[in-house]
């Protein structure tokens, strides 16, 4: 497979500009929910996790009913 590289540096430079601005909604998103009490959850190798606003980490859905 044949990569090519643009020859326009404006391509790159908004490229990165999206790229930081969606991370820094993603800190504040992940921050709004600590602050609210809610878990923020991630995915590692097709595992899901959740970071509980203590900071703890568990895979066990917090907000799940337990109906047991």
């Amino acid at each position: 497979m044949e990569v090519k590289q643009l020859d326009n540096i404006s391509v790159y430079q908004t490229a990165s500009y999206f790229a930081n601005l969606f991370s820094q909604a993603v800190q504040e998103a992940r921050e709004t929910n600590r602050k609210n009490g809610l878990p923020n959850d991630f995915v590692i190798n097709g595992k899901t996790y959740y970071e509980l606003p203590n900071g703890e980490i568990t895979t066990e859905n917090p907000l799940a009913k337990n109906n047991a």
